[in-house]
């Protein structure tokens, strides 16, 4: 069946993946402000087949908009911990502006399911205070071990989103999707992120190579599989709210072994230079994602490394571009 789907957010990294999947087979419109988003080539070939509407979600959603979306995914937030650590008071005002105006909005809507893009951050003060494993489920303490530490602006946002998205669902009736992302990678994901940056300073040339929090493991998600997941849990028939961890629990791995692993696909190998991790990096960040296979079948496809080689040819030929 055809539906009507809305992305806010979805000229943005995931975003842009997620509109390209549900094109070909519905009806797309993207919201955006293009503070992050960008205007490209991809977007410009993908405005064929999708509506794309400019707009700023710190502002009530525009009149104009239509009203009988069959899904809406809110993924629109200021991300990453460059902008948390330096622009705090603009990540919170952002996503919580956002998150309240899209459930403003959304409340009217009749029968349509909403996804909410949540994150690992949400816990990892949790995994910090020790009251949460790893690999860790859905149904631990959320806390804000160091609300005091700009990184924290992040990670409270979605707590909050969370809270919101949730009890205006149980007010109003609409089934819930919150999806929290774990360290979803892959082309066009802007240049905040570890993976990209060790690929652009690579091609930049530097050597000795600086690495922070060098033995702290992470496990990546590539795009693609983080948005077929997403998809499939949507579009579940359940009417209760879902609370997921997407991401890949195959492949975990040591930041200093990441950083060799890019240094083997773009073919250059320096020295590395360790330093400490900055504050509230979390040691070890898996997910627990046995609802999610037990929910939507899922399993991640992509391997790092395969994941890697994409990401690195997107971001050489963009280099290229702009030289």
């Amino acid at each position: 069946m055809r539906k009507k789907i809305l992305i806010t957010g979805g000229a943005g990294f995931i975003g842009m993946h997620l509109a390209r999947r549900l094109a070909d087979e519905h009806d797309v419109t993207v919201v955006d402000d293009f503070s992050r988003g960008r205007h490209d080539t991809e977007l410009d070939a993908l405005r064929s087949k999708v509506t794309v509407f400019t707009h700023d979600l710190t502002l009530p959603l525009p009149a104009d908009l239509p009203r009988d979306f069959d899904e809406v995914y809110h993924l629109a937030a200021v991300v990453g911990v460059v902008y948390s650590n330096e622009e705090p008071q603009r990540v919170l005002r952002t996503n919580l502006l956002s998150t309240i105006h899209v459930l403003d909005w959304f409340k009217e809507l009749d029968g349509a399911t909403l996804c909410f893009a949540s994150s690992s951050e949400a816990y990892a003060g949790s995994v910090t205070a020790g009251v949460a494993p790893v690999p860790t489920p859905e149904d631990v303490q959320l806390v804000v071990s160091a609300p005091t530490v700009a990184r924290s602006s992040y990670g409270f946002s979605k707590i909050a989103g969370e809270l919101l998205c949730r009890n205006y669902a149980q007010a109003y009736g609409f089934p819930l999707r919150m999806v929290r992302f774990h360290n979803v990678y892959g082309p066009r994901m802007g240049y905040e992120h570890v993976i990209p940056q060790f690929i652009e300073r690579l091609l930049g040339g530097a050597d000795p190579f600086q690495i922070h929090g060098a033995d702290q493991f992470r496990a990546f998600c590539y795009v693609e599989d983080a948005v077929e997941a997403i998809a499939a849990l949507t579009a579940l028939p359940t009417k209760e709210t879902l609370l997921v961890n997407v991401g890949n629990d195959r492949e975990e791995i040591r930041i200093d072994d990441l950083a060799r692993v890019v240094f083997d696909v773009v073919g250059r190998h320096p020295e590395l230079d360790v330093h400490p991790a900055p504050p509230l990096s979390p040691e070890r960040r898996v997910p627990d994602i046995s609802l999610l296979r037990s929910l939507a079948g899922y399993e991640p496809r992509t391997a790092l490394r395969e994941g890697v080689r994409r990401t690195y040819e997107w971001y050489a030929a963009a280099r290229e571009q702009r030289a």
